[in-house]
């Protein structure tokens, strides 16, 4: 019993059952045992009044050379990504303990110290409304910045509302409206915090941040490392 199967640049190759056996059905692709078999079966049951000519058969040698190249190629690359992964933690680790500043971290309040947050301003703004609310959403405190020229702009809180109170440790968010020409938009505010660990997600190519309890962001939303 014997079965033909058409392996693109390679010549039509008869193989017997035992090797298709072999093979087995659930290989989709060629690989480089699979190739070794029919190479074999070919030989062993081409035809000795029409043999495989020498130059099908250095074709099918020269394939079969690039194939293991291939396999060696693939197999360093992934020895590179491993490497590679591995310096990425390294040089991520470098950030704990630092200053991070990224947009979609709260203005975290602890021990009433003061927070920092920046916004970006390409046009820059007449004004700017600056919003502060706790973490049921209620709105603490409001402020607002004169003229500012276009670039990034920084403000800090001091952890109080509108009449000078202190408010208790939590996660405070900001909401940003800038005003120019009559025309106004809400601004994506980058609030600093510190890094308390780097972490690679599975599935990720991008670090993660943890820059308090349940609050992460990717390294490569960072605009700016340190004060």
């Amino acid at each position: 019993m014997t079965s033909t199967v058409n392996t693109g640049n390679l010549a039509t190759i008869t193989r017997t059952a035992d090797a298709q056996a072999a093979l087995g059905k659930q290989n989709e692709t060629m690989g480089k045992s699979e190739f070794l078999t029919l190479f074999t079966a070919q030989l062993k049951n081409q035809n000795p009044l029409d043999p495989v000519k020498n130059e099908a058969f250095v074709s099918q040698l020269a394939q079969f050379s690039q194939l293991e190249a291939t396999t060696t190629m693939a197999s360093s690359l992934s020895s590179l990504v491993g490497s590679m992964q591995g310096d990425r933690m390294m040089s991520g680790s470098s950030l704990i303990g630092k200053q991070v500043a990224a947009v979609g971290i709260p203005a975290i309040l602890s021990g009433g110290n003061p927070v920092t947050s920046m916004i970006d301003l390409p046009n820059g703004a007449d004004s700017v409304k600056i919003e502060f609310f706790d973490p049921s959403g209620a709105p603490v405190r409001t402020d607002t910045l004169k003229t500012q020229p276009k670039g990034q702009t920084s403000f800090i809180w001091d952890g109080t509302d509108d009449s000078g109170i202190a408010l208790p440790d939590g996660n405070y968010s900001i909401v940003a409206t800038a005003t120019l020409a009559g025309q106004s938009s809400v601004v994506p505010v980058s609030t600093l915090a510190q890094v308390w660990s780097v972490s690679a997600p599975a599935g990720s190519k991008d670090l993660s941040l943890e820059v308090g309890q349940g609050i992460s962001v990717p390294l490569s939303s960072v605009t700016r490392v340190g004060g």
